[in-house]
């Protein structure tokens, strides 16, 4: 039985070896060897730091496999990289930043033993910015009403998964996959566990993520819902309804009162309003049919620019 550890890379260079000797302790003292680990970096703007310590990491330890990737594709790209290249029977995904922390492993292969296809770990208490833990509230919120998650699977960057799991998300042709989407639309959620972990503070540094990023990453989410354009076509039809209502109540006005209704401010701003809805459908429809585009067109997810091995490039046959 293999285990599979797969850790996305981004500026990991001062905190990558801790998180691989933590783990590869853990996992040896819960005896869940053979175990191998798919680092993917993401293109990390650090003139070249973190590919040279993952190297360096693959030299140092044969179950180290680097994937150096050619542009910064996003997190769940990277981990959609990193699947492609584990061949393990159970697959864990793990942050680069001791955050998701080895030591929690345990309490996620306890749930793994009882059963389940995908065991995630979440955190009761997280070591976030109250920006940050919004933020997750409203990923949380959202992807329960676009996806139907259920209230009680609790989801993190923190997980294992079977390997037929892992078999059915790397099919996902599409240029923005979001995992928790995939694993939903592949497993039963009776056959998903959610644990409660403890969450660490980063061994180093501040998160990688920005506003844009993480609006980024969370619109990655409509690919897997169609509930977008149902809202829109609902309010559609309620301020169509609200409009023809209006104009019957005008109409009757104007015959019983034979006066002339006043109003050229509201009627602009009412005209301003119902623009900005069209134009606002109009672009829900149309980031639906870009990704649909780029989608046929194969736009890759991500471009894999090096594979090493022992600290040596693997050659092209061997990727």
């Amino acid at each position: 039985m293999l285990y599979s550890v797969v850790i996305p890379c981004y500026n990991s260079a001062h905190t990558i070896r801790q998180v691989i000797e933590s783990t590869a302790e853990e996992l040896t003292r819960e005896g869940r060897t053979p175990y191998e680990f798919i680092l993917v970096d993401d293109f990390s703007p650090d003139d070249g730091a973190t590919v040279s310590e993952l190297i360096s990491l693959s030299k140092d330890y044969k179950e180290v496999k680097v994937i150096e990737l050619a542009r910064n594709s996003g997190q769940h790209n990277a981990i959609m990289a990193g699947l492609h290249y584990a061949g393990g029977d159970y697959i864990i995904l793990m942050d680069d930043d001791m955050q998701t922390h080895p030591s929690q492993l345990p309490a996620l292969f306890a749930k793994v033993d009882e059963g389940y296809d995908v065991v995630y770990g979440y955190y009761p208490d997280k070591k976030h910015s109250g920006f940050r833990n919004f933020g997750s509230w409203v990923n949380y919120t959202t992807v329960r009403i676009l996806i139907g998650k259920p209230k009680d699977t609790k989801t993190s960057s923190y997980c294992i998964m079977k390997k037929y799991v892992r078999d059915s998300i790397i099919e996902y042709p599409a240029q923005y996959p979001h995992m928790q989407g995939l694993v939903l639309r592949t497993v039963s959620p009776k056959k998903i566990a959610s644990v409660p972990i403890e969450h660490f503070e980063r061994a180093y540094g501040s998160s990688n993520y920005s506003l844009k990023k993480l609006l980024k990453l969370w619109s990655n989410i409509a690919g897997f819902s169609t509930v977008p354009l149902k809202i829109s076509r609902r309010c559609g039809f309620l301020f169509s309804l609200i409009g023809l209502l209006g104009i019957v109540v005008l109409i009757v006005r104007k015959l019983m009162m034979r006066t002339q209704i006043i109003g050229w401010t509201s009627t602009m701003m009412t005209i301003i309003l119902f623009a900005g809805i069209i134009l606002m459908t109009l672009g829900i429809v149309g980031e639906y049919v870009g990704r649909m585009f780029l989608t046929v067109s194969n736009y890759p997810q991500y471009v894999v620019r090096n594979v090493y091995k022992n600290g040596e490039e693997l050659p092209p046959s061997d990727d």
